[in-house]
């Protein structure tokens, strides 16, 4: 198991007991009321959804784990000569709710370079594809097709508990997020620079391999 994973692993335990009390002590409480306006408006203002990831405060803007936007550029990692943290340091904070370490960052850097590989097919399904098609249409195109791939779903169909939906989740999640910058790019030489596919760059970190 890697850092990240043993981290997250270590804090689900520590989150379920919350989650436990909240529905026994507060399981009937209402949230608030709907009117037909909000339902008309896409649910807008409805509390509908628990998450202590992110929140959207209309005066001081999203924070992330209870982090503002500057704070989380002050805090997070960054390349010595970069002003943007690394991509990987926000990941684990996602995840975690920690602010990494440069060491446990570059930890992240490295899992996702191990998780880069795509599948032959999905280039060939790529190509199948009429050029003049949206780049998006390929881009999901190109992501449904690797459900073959899914951990989920293989652990699902072997009888995976409710309770370890996370870890194949996690598994799923990470693979997407390591291979996303391979399928963009080759999306874009495929269509805007005469299908000339550059090979990928391992030595980057993740923002680094988004703009190859």
């Amino acid at each position: 198991m890697t850092n990240l994973k043993e981290k997250l692993a270590e804090k689900i335990e520590q989150w379920r007991p919350r989650i436990t009390r909240l529905l026994m002590e507060h399981g009937d409480r209402k949230l608030g009321e709907v009117t037909i306006g909000q339902a008309i408006g896409g649910a807008r203002s409805v509390k509908c959804l628990i998450t202590d990831i992110s929140y959207l405060d209309p005066n001081e803007g999203i924070r992330f784990r209870d982090y503002t936007i500057s704070e989380v550029m002050a805090k997070l990692p960054k390349h010595p000569e970069a002003e943007i943290p690394y991509v990987e340091g926000l990941i684990y904070l996602l995840l975690t709710g920690d602010i990494p370490t440069p060491e446990e960052v570059e930890d992240v850097t490295e899992e996702l370079r191990n998780r880069q590989y795509v599948p032959q097919y999905v280039f060939d399904i790529l190509r199948a594809m009429p050029r003049d098609g949206h780049p998006m249409t390929m881009f999901s195109a190109a992501v449904l097709s690797m459900q073959r791939e899914s951990v989920f779903v293989q652990r699902y169909n072997e009888g995976l508990s409710k309770s370890d939906y996370w870890e194949s989740t996690y598994e799923d999640a990470l693979n997407l997020i390591a291979k996303l910058p391979r399928i963009a790019s080759y999306i874009f030489r495929m269509k805007y620079r005469s299908d000339m596919i550059i090979p990928p760059r391992h030595e980057l970190d993740l923002g680094g391999a988004s703009l190859t």
